[in-house]
């Protein structure tokens, strides 16, 4: 080993060296000649008077100001008198003192043997070059101060506007002695009086999209990636079809060529600018890789479909495993995408389901690690809308009709992967709506796929599914089974709402056309309550929905005409009819009760009576329809005219009860009271109604004559009540005075 010094490497340091001493000498040169041009601006600021800065009050940190005696004072005015006033915004003015300057410093840089000058800080107040510049003459002050004013708007707006004054340092506010102020800094533009500054250069309207810095190259890696995954589509699809290559060298040349590609992307993301074209070649070389096992495993059949389901796993866990460590959810997006998309093309058999279902589980973990929305949506559309399309096939086509089970099971598996995956995702992150979002379409097959099935299977499926439903809104809508299981409000409604459709399906197909409105009054019921019990609007909603249902129903069956024409009603009117609206009443009774304790409604006198009304009316055609369906159940020849007499009684009846309430809480709730004396005054105006213009029409013999006596009474009683407690209050009044 040798010991020399290379002579050339020493050269080349000396020539460096050099070339260094001779910038920094160009360096310090141009800091003197920027030290001088600040010191000038700082002259400009000091004021004309010995008086005012013998006044002033010393600034914080800087040495007492020397005041000037009063004879430098008047010799200054002098010369200011016998002066004529310099022109400071004269550019060769202004422009001679600067190249004095600079020539005094080059000159002082250039003499050999001198010392260089240390380049000086620049003074920050007026005060302090006042103290270090004592015996420089008034005279010279005002000529430097001259030559190196700051341009106001030109020699025409300096003569028109005269002399502009000395201005004080910046931060020191003349207007008060000792006091600071913000003014503007020293060798800002002067703006004479009535003069506007000049209008701002309008920037141009916003850059065009495709020259936005990113979008065109993303645009490319993108297109990039989907003509690339149709070329390795074409290698194993459309070369086998035409016999091109073997079957070895296809799936050969797909592996080598996909590896190549996330090799590539691997090499390219850590370079400068290669974070989108790394990203794209990754991606497309994972999605090559996952369509070869596709197409390994459907078409030319190497590998069990088990075999190729978890080497898909594999590449989709690898390409999703990168995305997370290059923390780019582009890559993961267009991994799952892409298969996604360009899969079906490969294979159109069942096993496509599987493949796809992969990836939604893949992508599983992921979105508990990182908040991807896009990916949520891309893992969960096509596993949702292949088995829609499977059942669509499934229940137009009777070939397929084996196939059946299978797409039940893979609605099955779709809709637990997003319920699981949503669970876990927002009891970490609460706000994610697009997980919950996901999730109520995952069960979207589910739901479709019961119809497939005879009536005792549906049932079934529909009911677990409703029943799995319910519990997680039931979780999340209970304050404390919320705060226990934590999960979110939005995810329990979504759960909801798709139970809800899930238990409509099993009352659509528990039932026939009479018996409809029974099972849907009860599961309307069923909500009304919880809504009322635990101020629930969702489960009001819902249970409004089902009760809206099961009066259409009940109504499409026992409409007026059939209740006001024997023949129609002997017909079409049962016992079950008689069920159904009785639990019509039962529905209105819940649904007054739950929406009278909503805030809403609570101290609403117009809602509150609107909702009486409402259900008043409703429950008097429910009621009819239940004494006439009971009268015709009996089998008797005059069940229908029983009926009807019983429904004249019935009204007349409640009338009276609404009346007399309200008579007893005239000292009370007044509002309550209006309410129920209206109510009850209507009611009986519809009965006498009733009672003259149809059972006097249609009832004979004693069943007429029975609704006639006991409606008197009944108005008998109310109104001697009526007159008794008016009569009563009065006499309260007259005492009270």
């Amino acid at each position: 080993m040798t010991t020399a010094i290379d002579p050339v490497l020493l050269a080349r340091l000396s020539g460096e060296f050099t070339a260094m001493g001779a910038q920094m000498g160009d360096l310090g040169r141009d800091l003197e000649v920027l030290r001088a041009q600040v010191a000038a601006g700082v002259a400009e600021a000091q004021p004309f008077s010995g008086q005012r800065a013998s006044t002033a009050r010393p600034l914080p940190g800087s040495a007492p100001i020397q005041a000037e005696s009063p004879q430098t004072e008047s010799e200054s005015s002098k010369a200011e008198s016998a002066t004529p006033t310099s022109d400071p915004m004269r550019p060769e003015t202004q422009g001679a003192a600067t190249e004095t300057q600079a020539a005094e410093v080059g000159a002082q840089a250039a003499t050999p043997g001198a010392q260089p000058r240390i380049p000086q800080p620049p003074q920050k107040f007026a005060t302090e070059q006042i103290r270090q510049q004592p015996q420089q003459p008034q005279q010279q002050r005002q000529q430097a101060r001259a030559s190196t004013a700051a341009p106001r708007h030109g020699a025409v707006g300096m003569q028109a506007y005269g002399p502009r004054p000395a201005q004080p340092p910046f931060g020191w506010s003349g207007a008060q002695q000792g006091a600071w102020a913000p003014v503007p800094p020293m060798g800002a533009p002067h703006m004479p009086p009535g003069m506007r500054p000049p209008r701002p250069v309008r920037k141009p309207a916003g850059t065009p999209w495709w020259q936005r810095e990113g979008v065109i190259s993303r645009l490319l890696a993108v297109a990039g990636v989907g003509v690339t995954l149709v070329g390795v589509v074409m290698l194993l699809v459309l070369a086998a079809q035409a016999g091109i290559f073997g079957p070895v060298p296809r799936v050969l040349a797909g592996v080598v060529f996909s590896a190549a590609l996330v090799a590539v992307g691997m090499r390219v993301f850590g370079r400068a600018g290669g974070h989108v074209g790394g990203i794209a070649l990754a991606a497309t070389g994972f999605a090559g890789a996952y369509l070869d096992v596709v197409a390994v495993t459907s078409i030319y059949e190497w590998l069990p479909r088990v075999g190729g389901l978890a080497l898909a796993l594999a590449i989709a866990a690898g390409g999703v495993a990168l995305a997370l460590r290059w923390n780019a959810q582009a890559l993961a997006v267009l991994v799952v995408s892409g298969a996604a998309l360009l899969a079906p093309i490969v294979t159109s058999e069942l096993v496509l389901l599987g493949f796809l279902i992969v990836l939604q589980l893949t992508c599983v973990p992921v979105q508990l690690v990182k908040d991807w929305p896009a990916l949520h949506v891309v893992r969960t559309l096509p596993a949702v809308l292949a088995t829609l399309l499977y059942v669509a096939i499934a229940g137009f086509d009777s070939a397929q009709r084996d196939r059946v089970h299978w797409v039940l099971v893979a609605a099955i598996v779709v809709a637990l992967i997003g319920l699981v995956g949503t669970l876990l995702v927002v009891r970490k992150r609460p706000g994610d709506l697009i997980a919950t979002v996901a999730f109520a379409i995952s069960t979207i097959p589910l739901l479709a796929v019961a119809g497939l099935f005879d009536r005792g299977p549906s049932m079934i499926i529909a009911g677990a599914t409703a029943v799995v439903l319910t519990a997680v809104a039931t979780l999340a809508m209970i304050p404390k089974l919320r705060a226990a299981s934590k999960i979110p409000a939005h995810t329990g409604i979504a759960a909801a709402v798709a139970g809800a459709f899930a238990l409509l399906e099993v009352c659509v197909q528990a039932t026939r056309v009479q018996t409809a409105p029974i099972a849907l009054f009860l599961v309307a019921i069923g909500y009304l309550g919880v809504a009322g019990q635990q101020r629930n609007r969702v489960a009001a909603g819902i249970g409004g929905a089902f009760a809206l249902l099961g009066a259409l129903t009940f109504v499409s069956r026992v409409d007026p005409e059939t209740l006001a024409t024997q023949r129609l009603a002997e017909q079409y009117l049962d016992l079950p009819t008689a069920l159904a609206a009785v639990l019509g009443v039962a529905v209105l009774a819940v649904a007054v009760w739950g929406l009278r304790r909503t805030p809403t409604l609570t101290n609403d006198d117009t809602g509150r009576s609107m909702l009486l009304i409402f259900a008043g009316a409703s429950g008097l055609y429910a009621v009819t329809a239940a004494t006439v369906s009971l009268g015709i159940a009996t089998g008797a020849t005059d069940g229908f005219l029983i009926g009807h007499s019983a429904a004249t009684i019935l009204w007349m009846g409640a009338a009276t009860a609404a009346l007399l309430y309200g008579l007893r809480n005239l000292s009370g709730s007044a509002a309550v009271a209006k309410v129920a004396l209206g109510s009850g005054l209507l009611l009986t105006a519809a009965a006498l109604a009733k009672l003259f213009l149809f059972d006097l029409a249609t009832l004979d013999g004693l069943v007429r004559v029975a609704a006639f006596l006991v409606v008197g009474v009944l108005l008998l009683l109310a109104g001697t009540r009526y007159a008794r407690a008016f009569a009563e209050a009065g006499t309260r009044d007259a005492q009270s005075r």
